[in-house]
């Protein structure tokens, strides 16, 4: 009796489970084996309709992508605006969670203002950048030029590199890059806000009091109380931010349209998918790069499992 209550309880999670199993399928599983197979093809945009399954499968163009400079130069602006974006999102979220950590009169109505990065449609947050930055009526280069003496505006949306004089030497930055990172940092520290007062919420107060008694100052209390308890939290922002940033288009796209050493290889799946046409070459840099994800994906996973071996 109990093993056919068990079998009856099977069957009916199954039948639970049936429709959203079909919608992985249909939405995810199904396209993402297409386009491994087209990656294997020469497969033009036009001809996509017409494509069979199995019609001259060729590593012509892994081959083609691997080969290319752009890609390699793509890959290094994506891990360079990966790695720059990640670390300013989360050390952003980090002071802004400090800063509200007390209470204070009208916490609340900030703490919510934090977030307006975060939930705004990204169109609209794009099209407030161009604008402030625009190099012609921009009010930051107004600014610049009133306050600090510009002589010439900065395009910074469209300036490939620039040059900052330090200590008598002209440095080279490249300033659209830059700026698209400070613009994907200022619109994500929020998710870091988050999950860091979130943590800081949890965190007991007496170990911070009796250090304060001990005559510890603010910052040795941040650095041996309060940051070895928030590394977990910091650890997982890393690994999440770093996964969701490596795949971003629209951002990007939106800012710059992958110009001024801006393209990432999001963008230039992109290009090769509308401007050349090429869906199979498009396939292959896209199953490449979804290679890489699962490796963060993996790290991820096992950062997780080490998080829960050390509380059991």
């Amino acid at each position: 009796m109990a093993r056919t209550l068990r079998q009856h309880d099977a069957r009916t999670g199954l039948l639970l489970l049936t429709p959203t199993l079909v919608i992985v399928l249909a939405v995810v599983l199904v396209p993402l084996a297409w386009s491994v197979l087209i990656a294997f093809q020469r497969v033009r945009l036009i001809d996509v309709g017409r494509a069979g399954l199995f019609d001259e499968l060729t590593s012509d163009n892994f081959a083609r992508v691997l080969g290319s400079d752009v890609l390699w130069r793509s890959l290094r602006t994506t891990v360079a605006y990966t790695a720059g974006s990640t670390v300013l999102a989360i050390a952003l979220g980090l002071v802004a969670a400090l800063a509200l950590r007390r209470p204070f009169p009208g916490r609340s109505f900030v703490r919510a203002a934090m977030l307006i990065p975060y939930v705004a449609p990204v169109v609209a947050v794009t099209f407030v950048w161009r604008v402030l930055l625009n190099p012609e009526f921009g009010i930051v280069n107004d600014w610049g030029r009133r306050l600090f003496g510009w002589d010439d505006p900065i395009a910074f949306l469209s300036q490939a590199r620039g040059e900052v004089t330090l200590f008598g030497l002209d440095v080279p930055v490249p300033t659209a890059l830059l700026t698209v990172i400070a613009f994907e940092g200022w619109r994500y520290f929020p998710f870091a806000f988050l999950f860091l007062l979130a943590r800081l919420s949890a965190l007991p107060g007496d170990v911070e009091e009796a250090a304060t008694v001990d005559g510890a100052t603010p910052a040795q209390r941040f650095r041996h109380i309060v940051l070895p308890q928030l590394m977990p939290v910091i650890a997982v922002l890393v690994v999440l931010r770093t996964i969701w940033t490596f795949n971003e288009f629209d951002d990007v796209f939106l800012l710059t349209g992958g110009a001024a050493g801006t393209e990432v290889v999001s963008v230039r799946v992109y290009e090769l998918l509308t401007v050349q046409r090429n869906v199979g070459a498009a396939a292959a840099q896209s199953v490449l790069l979804a290679a890489v994800l699962v490796v963060l994906l993996g790290a991820y996973l096992w950062l997780l499992r080490r998080r829960e071996g050390v509380r059991s």
